[in-house]
């Protein structure tokens, strides 16, 4: 596990050394605080059969006749795009 020194944020740990037994182990606690946030969420519909409907049904078509069965690198990944 690793800790950030100086770090109020990251450095809520305890060590308990006097809690060793027959190995050279220390018990570590680490208190994680977990802050409720809201996040919004947004759905959009396209009606069946629209100009973006259309679009979105042709680009999943364009993408599925890609061959990306040899991409070895990002200038034939580019080449393919």
């Amino acid at each position: 596990m690793f800790l950030r020194l100086e770090s109020l944020e990251h450095d809520n740990h305890t060590i308990y050394p006097d809690l060793r037994l027959t190995s050279d182990h220390a018990p570590l606690t680490v208190d994680i605080s977990i802050f409720e946030k809201h996040i919004q969420t947004k759905r959009c519909t396209l009606v069946k059969n629209s100009e973006e409907d259309n679009f979105v049904n042709e680009l999943i078509e364009t993408i599925k006749e890609m061959n990306t069965e040899n991409i070895c690198n990002k200038n034939v990944l580019d080449q393919i795009i």
